[in-house]
Order: structure tokens, then sequence, then C-alpha cells
């Protein structure tokens, strides 16, 4: 059986912490700025985690365990 490869846009897209849980970053971040706010604009920063039924997904398709 050949190797598994790893979906590339989701390795693009996500990274896995040391303690397991996958992060990700916000959309709409890359154009129609100037409708949001600048508090809208700074929110869209910050990274966060994905919800834990998604999570299952995401490591999946990145070949963790």
């Amino acid at each position: 059986m050949p190797k598994m490869k790893t979906h590339s846009g989701a390795k693009k897209r996500f990274k896995v912490t040391k303690s397991g849980k996958v992060k990700r970053f916000h959309a709409g971040t890359s154009h129609l700025k100037r409708k949001k706010s600048k508090k809208a604009k700074r929110n869209l920063r910050h990274a966060s985690l994905v919800d834990k039924g998604q999570a299952a997904t995401i490591r999946r398709d990145l070949l963790i365990k």
C-alpha cells in the first residue's frame, strides 16, 4: 500500500499545538477591509482553536493521531 499523503490545503491552514489542539487563523482578512471596524480587524489578527468536533477531521487530514 502506498504512503498516505497529507492534505495540502489543511497543512497550509492549520497548525497543531504541543498539547495536540488544532490552531487556525480567521477568515476575512484579505480584502473588503474598509467595511470592517478597526476593532473587528484587530480581532481577526489573533489565531483561535478549532472546536473539538472539527479537530478530529483536521488531524486526520494532517495524518496526526
